[in-house]
């Protein structure tokens, strides 16, 4: 059985990673879609080392539109994490929301609710997303991250 994805439906998502090796590149937690609207409910970080060692850190941000001064594609940071030592879990429980994708149309900052109501309408298909960054090679976490997925198409 599919789960419904129609719009005006809810769905709790989760999605977990194994941040291990030398791989240093940014990785996506969420991938923004049109009329979306992510509503992140925690971030769980385990560092995956032994005892004696130690990670370099690991950045969480939102990769999309700045309403201050209208730029597209901004990485808009959430939380880092500094040195840690092996087996420590960190969890993000705030909770915050970000839309699918970014607005059009806007040049300057949050003017009025025009604005606003253009940030809502989500008009371009330039996705935002949620993303990790772990900040040393060597470093190893294991990351999960829950989230609600609203679909208003």
């Amino acid at each position: 059985m599919t789960i419904a994805r129609g719009a005006g439906t809810e769905i709790i998502r989760s999605v977990m990673y194994h941040y291990d090796g030398g791989n240093t590149t940014a990785q996506t937690l969420i991938y923004g879609k049109q009329h979306h609207i992510y509503t992140v409910l925690n971030i769980t970080c385990f560092s995956d080392y032994a005892v004696t060692s130690q990670n370099d850190g690991l950045q969480v941000s939102i990769t999309g539109f700045d309403s201050l001064d209208a730029t597209a594609d901004r990485s808009i940071y959430l939380f880092a994490l500094g040195k840690t030592h092996g087996q420590q879990t960190f969890v993000w429980n705030d909770k915050f929301s970000f839309m699918g994708t970014e607005p059009t149309g806007l040049s300057g900052g949050l003017g009025n609710d025009a604005y606003q109501d253009a940030i809502a309408d989500q008009g371009s298909t330039t996705r935002q997303k949620l993303i990790m960054q772990k900040l040393h090679s060597n470093d190893k976490w294991m990351v999960t991250c829950t989230y609600i997925d609203q679909n208003n198409e």
